[in-house]
């Protein structure tokens, strides 16, 4: 009889050529896609390739996203940027996306990622892969060196530790609350670098944006890897962004399958707020509704993709932001811009007062000088550490867009699920 195996084993058995891998075992994978941008991408990697003279072991599981220095602020950015141009046009990369969108969002959109998968990721959120029952890890430009060289890279079989939400969640209440109520108990080192599945009738009635926005916070929650089992609502998903053949039957853990569970009601969840300056300085929305604000920052990856904008815009329709908040919307990729443009949401967030800005990474990492010294911030971002939004005296809060969006009509940290119709 085989052994029960979780969705991590089954991932990283297939990606080895095993048909069953144990926990704490050393294997050595097979890549099925290597994404980087242009940070942490070719500016890296080109020079270490030239001076090995090697060349990239399968140019169609590459994916090169330019999205963190664009729009070119200054003379640093365009340099980087140039040698982004310049290294994909030499190589004649295939998929490269500039400036259409943050990476961890553009490339599912383009139908990069589907079940079963064994993907790396030259950035710290890459682990947002998983929600599409892919295994994606983030990774140094060292090791991406070796990945792009050989289409391998070695792996300890992790420990799985399932976080189950039972329940259903109310609404204004979201996956960037769970979230965060997570890091609020365990921290950020609660996932001890292992693989995290996120499971439960909570989290199988979430969206697939919904579901990313857990994935990619399993970076905050200290995991090596976030995943969800891959379903109906994965393969909709997939089909509808052309990722061709979804096969979802094989990618779940088997009952019995060992592993740490950890327990949750998502009906008594309520709207969650990391304080300054660490995820896991978390609070109750209730507990901070004094505070007041000075910009409410709707963006990043983890907070500005199309079903977060149409959460914000399901509290702003009908008003104006309070005198002397600055609401500012960064779309995640340009496909979701397009999308709520259609829908009118920009319209909404527009008429409610928002500035809208690029497409791109902007002041989640510190780009673009949007975030003024001395301001207390809400933002729907994944990180709040001092500086990381470009100005060092900023007190940044995370929250929901629910939360952002609510915040920014009272002046002060607000609970959204007050305001919606």
């Amino acid at each position: 009889m085989a052994m029960p195996q979780t969705l991590a084993q089954k991932l990283v058995a297939r990606a080895s050529g095993r048909a069953y891998v144990r926990p704490g075992e050393i294997v050595t994978c097979r890549v099925d896609l290597a994404m980087f941008h242009d940070s942490g991408g070719p500016r890296r990697l080109k020079p270490m390739l030239d001076e090995l003279g090697a060349t990239i072991w399968d140019k169609n599981k590459v994916v090169l996203v330019i999205d963190h220095y664009v729009p070119e602020a200054d003379d640093d950015a365009r340099r980087i940027v140039r040698i982004a141009r310049d290294w994909a046009a030499e190589q004649k990369l295939p998929h490269v996306y500039d400036s259409q969108g943050i990476c961890h969002v553009v490339v599912p959109q383009g139908g990069h990622i589907r079940p079963g998968m064994f993907c790396v990721g030259g950035d710290s959120h890459s682990p947002t892969g998983g929600a599409f029952g892919a295994y994606m890890f983030g990774i140094g430009a060292t090791e991406m060196l070796g990945v792009v060289v050989t289409g391998e890279i070695w792996l300890q079989v992790p420990q799985t530790i399932f976080m189950r939400w039972d329940g259903r969640l109310a609404r204004g209440v979201t996956a960037k609350d769970m979230m965060l109520a997570m890091l609020g108990r365990y921290g950020m080192n609660g996932g001890e670098y292992q693989a995290v599945e996120y499971c439960g009738a909570a989290v199988e009635a979430l969206s697939m944006a919904e579901r990313m926005t857990l994935c990619n916070m399993s970076a905050e929650l200290g995991a090596q890897v976030g995943l969800v089992a891959p379903d109906e609502t994965t393969r909709s998903w997939l089909l509808e962004h052309d990722a061709g053949a979804v096969e979802t039957e094989p990618w779940h853990s088997d009952d019995n399958a060992a592993g740490v569970r950890h327990r949750f009601d998502a009906a008594t969840l309520a709207p969650q707020v990391a304080l300054p300056h660490s995820p896991a300085n978390v609070r109750s929305v209730a507990d901070l509704e004094a505070t007041r604000i000075d910009v409410a920052y709707i963006g990043a990856c983890t907070g500005a993709k199309l079903d977060d904008l149409r959460a914000a815009a399901s509290v702003l329709a009908g008003h104006r932001v309070a005198a002397g908040v600055s609401l500012l919307v960064a779309p995640a990729s340009v496909r979701d811009a397009e999308a709520a443009e259609r829908e009118g949401v920009l319209r909404v967030l527009r008429e409610a007062g928002a500035t809208m800005l690029p497409s791109a990474c902007g002041a989640c990492a510190g780009y673009g000088a949007t975030i003024p010294e001395g301001s207390t911030v809400i933002s729907s971002t994944a990180r709040n550490f001092k500086g990381r939004m470009g100005a060092l005296t900023a007190q940044v809060y995370l929250g929901s867009p629910y939360t952002v969006a609510a915040s920014a009509l009272r002046g002060r940290i607000a609970d959204a699920r007050e305001m919606l119709p």
